[in-house]
């Protein structure tokens, strides 16, 4: 049976170099810490160092019937799947294996394993005998994530760049909607590797520095890494996701459309989705990559929907760009915002420079300590705004 309801997120998992699991990653996130970006110098190919958004601490141990699958992008998974394996278990128990499906968003996979094996390959004449190809598929992502889990609905992954994470909660939505399964484990994950450190280098989009979101003083974005995973189904809960818009601008490769088209385009799907108009939203958790041709555009189109005051903030220079995750992680910081166990009402905070740019919302961006109006209801816009020109804005928020 179709089902016309919201969708709630009963449950978050969450690491990044905010920290491993909701606690930790809420008390660094509203109080502006950023303890997990750190200076590494074995990324870039010249031997120069870079600053990154690095998961600290150890991770947990790929079960051995999972090998082939073996990644730290699998580990951040598993690390985030086990902070909510008690509500996945009781998700089991209501609807059956088979009822829930696994959807993540990735852009790297495995990819630093294989670097990895083919610098072996180099040394030695061979790849090393316990590589396996899918370590790095793209694919891998939900299959390995299901398998772990014991799930039997669908399992798949998108890779839409820097949009899939939110991508992947759409489409998780959506599959409740069609009745296809009662639950859903959505989200995204990805991991430090030195293909898109090398790869953003190439492009002039990384930082010198630590990113500097919508400063004038930005130079380019920070890569980072982690996981975000939610439980999605369609029994209540504090937290609901209610829209969700998408686009393609079809403008350039790595450049978005001047105009913000196309990112206006999703906002605008996402709150006719919702049912809510612009005065309804209380905050917008900004893509805000820090490169020199994406935050003016995102803030342009920000501004012209919202007005200048809207408050808002980027997460990029306090964890750095989790790429494939991002969406996600923009979605999970909307959901600690809105959670009742934010009991202070902190809005996730944007961490720069203060060197505002006319004409970019320097008015808008929230300090640490910064809370929620008392009269607001709690709704949050979330933008993801990817290579190629694919634009996803998601809609979510404190349960009426």
């Amino acid at each position: 049976m179709k089902n016309n309801g919201e969708v709630y997120l009963p449950a978050l998992g969450v690491v990044s170099a905010l920290g491993c699991g909701k606690a930790d990653v809420r008390r660094n996130l509203f109080a502006g810490e950023r303890p997990g970006v750190v200076k590494r110098s074995d990324l870039l190919v010249d031997g120069s160092s870079v600053f990154v958004g690095e998961v600290s601490g150890a991770l947990p141990e790929i079960p051995d019937d999972l090998a082939v699958y073996a990644s730290r992008n699998l580990a951040l998974m598993i690390a985030a799947a086990d902070e909510i394996r008690g509500d996945i278990e009781e998700a089991i128990s209501r609807y059956g294996r088979s009822r829930i499906a696994v959807v993540m968003g990735t852009s790297t996979s495995g990819i630093s394993e294989g670097e990895r094996a083919i610098e072996h390959a180099i040394a030695e004449g061979e790849l090393p005998p316990d590589f396996d190809m899918r370590k790095q598929e793209l694919g891998s992502a939900g299959e390995a994530l299901a398998r772990y889990l014991g799930l039997e609905g669908p399992a798949l992954s998108v890779s839409t760049a820097c949009s899939s994470g939110a991508h992947a909660l759409a489409m998780g939505r959506r599959f409740i909607h069609s009745g296809l399964v009662d639950a859903v484990i959505a989200g995204g994950a990805d991991s430090l590797c030195r293909l898109t450190v090398n790869g953003f280098q190439a492009l002039s989009a990384h930082a010198a520095g630590i990113c500097n979101p919508f400063s004038r003083n930005r130079d380019g974005t920070m890569i980072g890494e982690g996981a975000a995973l939610f439980l999605m189904e369609s029994r209540e809960a504090e937290i609901a996701l209610y829209g969700s818009g998408s686009s393609t601008d079809a403008y350039s490769m790595t450049a978005p459309e001047p105009d913000g088209v196309g990112v206006e385009r999703a906002i605008r799907q996402a709150l006719d989705e919702a049912g809510l108009t612009v005065d309804a939203i209380d905050y917008v958790h900004l893509h805000g990559t820090g490169t020199l041709h994406n935050d003016p555009v995102e803030s342009d189109v920000v501004s012209r929907l919202f007005g200048m005051s809207i408050p808002s903030s980027s997460s990029k220079g306090q964890l750095g760009h989790t790429l494939g995750a991002a969406g996600a992680m923009g979605a999970a910081h909307c959901w600690l915002a809105g959670h009742s166990s934010n009991t202070d009402r902190f809005l996730p905070p944007h961490i720069w420079d203060g060197v505002a740019e006319p004409g970019l919302l320097s008015d808008a961006l929230v300090s640490a300590g910064t809370r929620l109006a008392d009269d607001a209801r709690g709704m949050f816009l979330s933008n993801a705004i990817a290579f190629g020109g694919n634009n996803v804005a998601l809609v979510l928020g404190r349960a009426a």
